[in-house]
């Protein structure tokens, strides 16, 4: 199944989803999205780098590096301590799961608000195996 087709079936399976994209962190590229509703092309085309920003901003790696210190884990720029996201935002719910073949590349899954959280991670996690299939 292609990519752009196992998009569209997770946006079938993770309940009320609106939008389901698949991000390259190494190349900054949205290499995928499902949109069930309009989105502003503006904000598509910013996936990606929010996408980056939220795993691999200098912040976040110095967070990752003193969590590994403080537990006596090796350095290993390859192994990543923060793995999901969840942004909730006034009607919508960000699930940002980075992925476990290829740590550089996360899948996000957009949903009402109303929406069942638990589900919904459920799900994204399900779907995440899935997407990395299709690649």
């Amino acid at each position: 199944m292609s990519l752009n087709s196992t998009l569209t079936e997770v946006t079938r399976n993770v309940p009320d989803c609106l939008a389901a994209g698949f991000v390259d962190m190494n190349t900054g590229m949205l290499l995928g999205i499902k949109t069930m509703d309009s989105h502003p092309q503006e904000v598509i085309d910013l996936l990606a780098a929010a996408t980056g920003d939220l795993f691999q901003g200098k912040n976040v790696i110095t967070i990752e590096q003193m969590f590994r210190k403080s537990r006596g884990l090796p350095e290993n720029p390859d192994e990543h301590y923060f793995q999901e996201i969840i942004v909730l935002s006034r009607n919508l719910i960000h699930v940002f799961i980075r992925g476990k073949r290829y740590q550089d590349q996360v899948l996000v899954t957009v949903t009402r608000g109303g929406a069942n959280l638990g589900m919904v991670v459920t799900k994204t996690r399900q779907a995440l195996s899935l997407v990395e299939a299709a690649l």
